[in-house]
């Protein structure tokens, strides 16, 4: 399997265009070099804007209303208008439970910690899927604009985004029908925007904070030699303008109060007030202050005079700034670096239009800050850039050996799980830890493939081992650890080991596996053409997969706590379950989740009364 290629030579045909792509939590962008000019620029609409808001607008039976057209729905159908998407990326329900007021569309708790789904307009969504409409709508602004195909692409993502979100980001790019070829990191995108590391001569320690929509992060890159080396990250993907704009909201909302009875009325204007809260923000980064007398489309008859100076505004903003110091601070800390080491500062996102950041950040690192580019284009330009290296235009820049095709293990429903996402620049080594779905467990399967389609009887199997002796234990609690250790010399060790236990076992991939180019070109061009077909069958498996162990569960329970619940109860959730079991032969997964949805319904009320009952009995005769 000799895994290095040429790209320069072997994928990427003469006069190919290679488009740059800012995925934001908040407006979208794409971007290219001009081959005329030899210069970074975003598309813009009818020569004018560039940014695509991230909003996407669902309604049955009709196609989706994308950026500038979905946003009246926001008042309109909040239900139904979907924002923030990237927040959702690679994320379980848990990890977003504290924000869920800041969404006002329903996202879906699934108690395995399992990646959450969105329900809107009758059908179950995934962050991948909403997220491939976006990058679908740029690849079409693109394709209007220049009246060429647009296929290959670079997608930025924050450094902070972790292996399950960047793998979402290709999905998501698979599925709107691109060739992604590399996932970069914000701030290396940015840094290439100010021509920082073009120079092969050059040498610097630089510092990127980057404070966008949804997400902050800081980074602390060393440039040597055209080569860019990430000395630490630091961050907060849960941090960013959408934050300042609640505080603003939050602060206005006491004044509204009296006149709103009704939480639901309460919700509606809060919506209202959130969208005021960013116009005065941005108001505010030029002038001292912003009022404004409202009517509340919501509320009928309800207005009311809202001002902000920006000196409330700061002292509403303090508080998160200081969050995103100390991350600055940390980052320093990791790179084993003081402030005076760092050479510059490039500041990224349209939160760093606000004075009170710059002037924070300028006065934390004690030297002026980059910010002379767009802070909004900064990201898809450095991604233009970086495109353009790929495309071999600029012969300056050295591309390092990368893994032609993905490789991951085969995992429940027969799905493909990725650990080296193609184009990954090896060596590198990649890991994840996966559990039994039996109890008592003893041998576990390790298969593992090559491709880029989701179900792996579509790739190319490349091994297989079983883990032996795995002590037996109930479902989930064992932790399998499976890694992959990619040599410079395209050969992959595959090794599994359960943690709790030591009982591990390897096994190593030789090059006899490799694939001649026209062969990777035929499985790359598959995976685009039956990228929509694919994530179907995956969204199916997976529903399906979740599904069987849900009804696991449930029979278990009912067995265990027969005697605790009514008979009402047990035939009304056999009767749920009876429609779950119905519901696979369908193999439509809007009405699996459904069925999922209405049996952990039926459940939930006694669930929670058998634990408030064992609570009660294991605590009694004790004092708390």
């Amino acid at each position: 399997m000799k895994i290095s290629i040429n790209i320069k030579e072997a994928r990427v045909e003469k006069k190919e265009f290679i488009f740059g792509i800012d995925l934001g939590t908040t407006n979208s962008l794409i971007a290219r070099v001009n081959p005329d000019t030899g210069k970074a620029e975003t598309l813009k609409d009818q020569g004018r804007n560039a940014l695509v808001p991230s909003v996407i607008h669902l309604q049955d039976g009709v196609p989706a209303a994308i950026g500038t057209e979905a946003m009246p729905y926001l008042l309109r159908d909040p239900a139904n208008t979907i924002y923030s998407v990237k927040r959702l990326m690679g994320r379980s329900y848990g990890d977003i439970r504290e924000h869920e007021r800041f969404f006002s569309y329903q996202v879906i708790d699934d108690p395995r910690e399992r990646l959450l789904k969105i329900h809107a307009a009758g059908h179950f969504y995934t962050p991948v899927e909403l997220s491939s409409l976006l990058l679908k709508s740029l690849k079409d602004r693109a394709e209007k604009l220049l009246g060429e195909a647009v296929n290959k692409v670079v997608i930025t993502v924050p450094a902070y985004f972790n292996d399950a979100q960047r793998q979402a980001t290709r999905d998501a790019g698979k599925l709107a029908g691109l060739d992604v070829l590399r996932i970069v990191n914000e701030p290396t995108a940015a840094s290439l925007a100010y021509g920082i590391g073009l120079n092969p001569e050059e040498e610097k320690t630089i510092a990127v904070y980057d404070l966008g929509g949804g997400t902050f992060d800081i980074s602390i890159l060393k440039i040597n030699q055209g080569v860019f080396e990430v000395l630490s990250t630091n961050g907060n993907t849960y941090l960013g303008g959408d934050d300042f704009d609640r505080a603003i909201a939050d602060a206005w909302m006491p004044q509204l109060l009296p006149a709103l009875q009704e939480e639901a009325a309460q919700t509606a204007v809060y919506r209202e007030l959130r969208l005021l809260a960013e116009t005065a923000k941005k108001h505010l980064s030029t002038q001292e202050s912003w009022q404004e007398t409202v009517s509340f489309a919501s509320a009928p008859g309800l207005s009311q005079t809202l001002q902000l100076s920006r000196t409330q505004f700061n002292r509403l903003a303090e508080p998160f700034i200081t969050k995103t110091l100390a991350c600055c601070r940390q980052a320093l800390q990791d790179a084993q670096l003081k402030k005076e080491d760092i050479d510059t500062i490039v500041m990224v996102g349209g939160a760093t239009r606000i004075p009170a950041v710059k002037e924070a950040v300028r006065n934390f690192f004690g030297r002026a800050v980059h910010d002379q580019l767009n802070p909004d284009e900064v990201v898809a330009l450095g991604a233009a850039i970086q495109a353009d290296v790929l495309a071999g235009n600029n012969k300056e820049v050295l591309l390092l050996d990368i893994t032609p095709l993905s490789l991951g293990i085969e995992t429940m429903g027969g799905l493909m799980d990725v650990l080296i996402p193609r184009n990954t620049r090896i060596p590198v080594q990649a890991g994840r830890q996966y559990t039994t779905s039996t109890d008592g467990q003893k041998n576990m399967r390790i298969t593992v493939y090559q491709g880029e389609r989701d179900l792996v009887r579509d790739n190319r199997k490349l091994a297989e081992f079983v883990l032996q002796n795995i002590p037996a234990m109930p479902t989930g609690l064992p932790k399998i650890e499976v890694k992959f250790l990619l040599n410079a010399d395209g050969i992959l060790q595959v090794s599994a080991t359960e943690l709790r236990s030591g009982v591990a076992q390897q096994i190593e991939v030789t090059p006899q596996y490799g694939l001649t180019d026209a062969e990777v070109e035929k499985m790359l061009l598959d995976s685009i053409t039956h990228a929509r077909e694919d994530m179907q069958l995956r969204a199916v498996a997976e529903a399906v997969t979740e599904g069987t162990q849900m009804l696991r569960d449930t029979e278990r329970f009912l067995e265990k706590n027969k005697s605790l619940l009514t008979p009402e109860e047990i035939t009304a959730t056999q009767k749920q379950m009876s429609q779950l079991k119905e519901s696979f032969n369908s193999q439509d997964k809007d009405l699996i989740h459904t069925a999922i949805e209405a049996l952990n319904a039926c459940s939930a009320p006694y669930a929670q009364r058998v634990m408030d009952a064992a609570i009660g009995e294991a605590m009694k005769g004790k004092n708390i």
